[in-house]
């Protein structure tokens, strides 16, 4: 298996997919992440500056799972859909060859989000299937798909806290409080974690359960068998 994962800003892929990532990982999977900004926008310091440094964080957190990124390096703040960010994601889909490809939703939050969700979407074609990550809150976002990051949590906050830069704890939090809902609801056991993810079918994909890594174990609903007097 071949797993390309695409984030438009360095700290994207381990908000919003890194366990899932990690969970591949642990099955033997081939892992590819790549980010679509430079970054420059994403704080208050020099934008030079703050892209170097967020390149180096966005490596360090890749290393955690033998992973190296590619940066396409897009303005920050100014992702579009057009020809050149169409052609960079073909070429990049093409030069790996991955089963899946794992992206933003497109109606996600920031404005980049969307743009690389759309041009992933048309970049990939009928070549690969696509599929798309949670919003941030879960906002606007009907899972199809779930899969258990219990035992990822750890290595997922910490690729998260990799990104100095960006204040990463508050980021931790949001992501923890999200997979907990996620896991429960679908079910899972109490305490256990999972990433949600959308599937659009698209010829000629048309289910890809097959590709992902297990969901949460579905716990039994039972009738109470206490006795009320």
């Amino acid at each position: 298996m071949k797993i390309l994962a695409l984030g438009a800003h360095a700290d994207d892929i381990e908000i919003f997919m890194f366990g899932t990532m990690a969970a591949y990982a642990a099955q033997g999977a081939e892992l590819s992440f790549a980010v679509a900004t430079d970054g420059a926008r994403g704080g208050k310091s020099d934008p030079a500056v703050l892209a170097r440094v967020r390149r180096e964080e966005a490596t360090a957190a890749a290393a955690l799972l033998g992973a190296a990124p590619r940066f396409l390096d897009f303005p920050d703040g100014g992702l579009v859909a057009d020809a050149a960010l169409i052609d960079a994601l073909k070429t990049l889909i093409d030069e790996i060859g991955p089963d899946l490809v794992i992206t933003h939703a497109p109606n996600d939050y920031h404005a980049d989000h969307r743009a690389l969700s759309d041009g992933v979407r048309i970049a990939a074609s009928f070549g690969v299937p696509v599929l798309h990550a949670d919003t941030m809150g879960g906002t606007g976002f009907s899972p199809t798909h779930y899969v258990d990051i219990s035992a990822h949590a750890d290595i997922k906050a910490k690729a998260i806290r990799m990104h100095q830069s960006q204040d990463p704890d508050r980021f931790v939090d949001i992501a923890l409080t999200q997979n907990l809902f996620r896991s429960g609801q679908c079910n899972g056991a109490q305490g256990s974690l999972a990433e949600a993810f959308r599937f659009e079918p698209t010829f000629p994909f048309g289910d890809i359960r097959a590709l992902l890594p297990p969901a949460p174990p579905i716990r039994t609903v039972m009738v109470s068998t206490r006795r009320v007097d």
